[in-house]
């Protein structure tokens, strides 16, 4: 059956705000060049399957259709999850699998004589540890729970929320086994783990009919492990995507009927008499606010580190960005000293709960994904389905820092996200930002500047690239892990593949 990950097509954009950015004013325009590489003839039939150019250094093919979702293990970041449907005809039942990547081997360091392109070899295969079924419909999301891992959630288009538990011994595989199940909806879109230590185990799940829950999970309750805290009703449209703050206090939700609601999941808003007038909400923002309201509905959804605002991205490439309540004091990042002296951090906008803090409309079509940088840095990255990269200092009245057209060869953009710690370059930390498209290619991009003679796609940042599956109709990258550091990428491909690569 057809994705739900596939990127959105939407109307224009809303074109009533006088606030928008416009082309003219971004400090840099990359057209990212067609770095003309040449496919290579591995001569094997595997290799044909991945791909002429496979720059992997293992594979996963048990899929045998599209993978839609994808997660890592919070502590073991080798052990994958991956989701999607099975077989060709339009009820075909989701599957799933877990694996681990822990046995394969880097690959060394080779000559600069070898630059020229990824040498035939005979990449390992990987083997499944555990397969998820009793889905009827394909699985479209995956998570494991916070802060230690010790479950595996599932949401398929069949409405089901399944639950395993999971196991990590200090030899062996790990251990999977299924729990309960749940369900309250139709459809589940998406399903995020809950951040905060005193919330521990506890999921958010969006569905298609709007509906908003958040659920913790109990294996000492026997007679019921699955337990719903809370259960929202405030959207009209589908719920497209989701966060929780980074204290986990706040699940902030966007939907197709262009509304932006952020839940005071436990509480703790309530008691500050920070909630508005429907007491579930500390922020609330309808089409009925034309200055928010983006005609073809809202798609993406990120909440900066300190928690003081957010990003909306949606159809016709808008962004909101809205004020949020502070409940908890963030920690400070720390001043990292340069050259003898103290590094100072750019300040924070000031916010205002609800405040709509600028309207950003730099891109031409729908917003698929949004990320922030870690701490100090102060960056917003935004994909695309008009195939380009936007990138904001939040900083500086989030004036666009570069905008990157054709960052995947004029196709879609599917996710971008920022390296959380940059251990092999710590000067880096904030600034290395990975993405897929619909052309098969993942990319890495170094923002912090160009230096001169450098080609179009070197200048707008781009300093990596792995290739390995099939781009275009029936092909490209849907989504992907990254762990920490970057420095492994795994990979949920359109193509059933499942490709591992390393920095």
């Amino acid at each position: 059956m057809s994705s739900s990950k596939q990127p959105h097509q939407n109307p224009a954009e809303d074109e009533d705000l006088d606030d928008i950015l416009a082309e003219e004013d971004v400090d840099e325009v990359v057209e990212a060049a067609d770095d003309g590489d040449v496919a290579m003839d591995s001569g094997d039939e595997d290799y044909e399957e991945l791909g002429q150019q496979n720059d992997s250094i293992a594979y996963f093919d048990s899929h045998k259709d599209s993978v839609f979702a994808i997660a890592q293990h919070p502590l073991h970041p080798n052990l994958i999850a991956t989701g999607g449907s099975e077989g060709d005809a339009d009820d075909a039942p989701g599957k799933g699998y877990v694996f681990d990547t822990s046995a394969v081997a880097s690959r060394p360091v080779l000559p600069a004589s070898y630059s020229s392109g990824p040498l035939p070899q005979q990449n390992p295969q990987l083997d499944p540890l555990f397969s998820i079924d009793g889905h009827t419909d394909s699985i479209n999301a995956l998570t494991f729970t916070l802060p230690r891992g010790e479950f595996l959630a599932s949401g398929g288009l069949d409405g089901r929320l399944r639950v395993y538990s999971v196991s990590v011994p200090s030899s062996g595989p790990a251990q999977l086994k299924f729990l309960a199940e749940s369900q309250e909806t139709e459809e589940v879109n998406w399903l995020l783990p809950c951040p905060s230590p005193d919330h521990a185990n506890a999921i958010a799940l969006g569905a298609s009919d709007g509906s908003v829950w958040v659920f913790t999970i109990d294996p000492s309750d026997a007679a019921n492990p699955i337990q719903i805290i809370q259960s929202y009703f405030l959207h009209t449209g589908p719920c497209n995507a989701g966060t929780w703050s980074p204290d986990g206090l706040l699940l902030a939700t966007v939907s197709e009927d262009s509304s932006l609601h952020v839940f005071d999941v436990w509480g703790i808003a309530a008691g500050k008499n920070l909630v508005t007038d429907n007491g579930q909400t500390v922020v609330s923002l309808t089409e009925a606010d034309q200055r928010f309201f983006v005609e073809g509905g809202l798609y993406s959804v990120a909440i900066a580190p300190s928690g003081t605002f957010l990003a909306a991205g949606g159809a016709g490439g808008a962004i909101r960005v809205v004020g949020l309540p502070r409940l908890s004091q963030a920690a400070q990042p720390a001043q990292a000293a340069r050259g003898g002296g103290a590094r100072r951090t750019q300040a924070e906008p000031s916010t205002q709960a609800g405040a709509i803090l600028a309207a950003l409309a730099v891109q031409e079509d729908s917003i698929e994904s949004i990320s922030f940088s870690p701490a100090p840095q102060t960056l917003l990255a935004a994909a695309s389905v008009d195939g380009s990269i936007a990138v904001f200092d939040t900083a500086r009245s989030f004036a666009v820092r570069r905008h990157i057209k054709g960052a995947h060869d004029q196709a879609p953009v599917v996710k971008v996200e920022f390296v959380k710690s940059a251990a092999s370059q710590p000067a880096a930390t904030g600034w290395l930002l990975t993405s897929c498209g619909m052309d098969g290619v993942v990319k890495r991009w170094d923002l912090r500047g160009a230096t001169a003679n450098q080609n179009a796609s070197t200048a707008a940042g781009l300093v990596k690239e792995w290739r390995g599956h099939r781009g275009g109709e029936g092909g490209g990258v849907l989504g992907f892990v990254q762990g920490e550091t970057g420095e492994r990428i795994v990979t949920a491909g359109d193509d059933a593949i499942v490709l591992l690569f390393e920095a």
